[in-house]
């Protein structure tokens, strides 16, 4: 995963940030497993009991507040927590989309987007296992070549296979039944 979660313009510090304003800690709370709650809670508590004490306190404890978050979310997700990323990173064209998509109401321009990827991806991986397995009975290069691009599309799509079959996001690495 593109960094996101982990950057400070994020949906979890968006999210902490607006639990600040709104003094709301269960705003952010969705954020982070139940196991993290408390720590989340004392957070809050000690940045809110701050940030009225100048722009420089509140600098600094909504930044300490962030960096919390952020920690119990990553740990949540079994993932290191790396520190926070700065803001505009590239996270590819798949975020932005799917953002886009939530906000919208509407799937159809992430469901174009990742169908059409698939569709040419596919297509040229076929494509070259095709062209080399026409010369793959020459010699055993041309028929190691042709073996690689074979099994390297077939392991590709048993990997999208099991990616469109994983489980939502933070819920392990089990897939779905079939």
């Amino acid at each position: 995963m593109p960094p996101h979660c982990d950057a400070i313009d994020g949906p979890v510090v968006k999210a902490a940030r607006r639990a600040l304003e709104e003094l709301d800690v269960n705003i952010i709370l969705p954020y982070v497993k139940k196991d993290g709650e408390d720590e989340v809670h004392r957070a809050f508590e000690r940045a809110v009991a701050v940030r009225s004490d100048g722009l420089e306190a509140r600098n600094l404890a909504d930044l300490y507040f962030f960096e919390t978050v952020v920690r119990v979310h990553r740990a949540g997700e079994g993932a290191p927590y790396t520190g926070l990323k700065p803001a505009g990173l590239d996270v590819g064209p798949v975020i932005p989309v799917a953002e886009r998509a939530i906000e919208s109401g509407s799937p159809d321009e992430l469901i174009s987007l990742l169908t059409d990827i698939l569709r040419s991806e596919l297509a040229s991986r076929f494509r070259t296992a095709m062209e080399l397995k026409a010369s793959a009975g020459q010699a055993i290069a041309d028929a190691r070549e042709y073996v690689e691009a074979m099994l390297g599309l077939q392991v590709y799509s048993h990997s999208l296979y099991t990616a469109m079959r994983a489980r939502p996001h933070g819920e392990g690495a089990e897939g779905h039944a079939d």
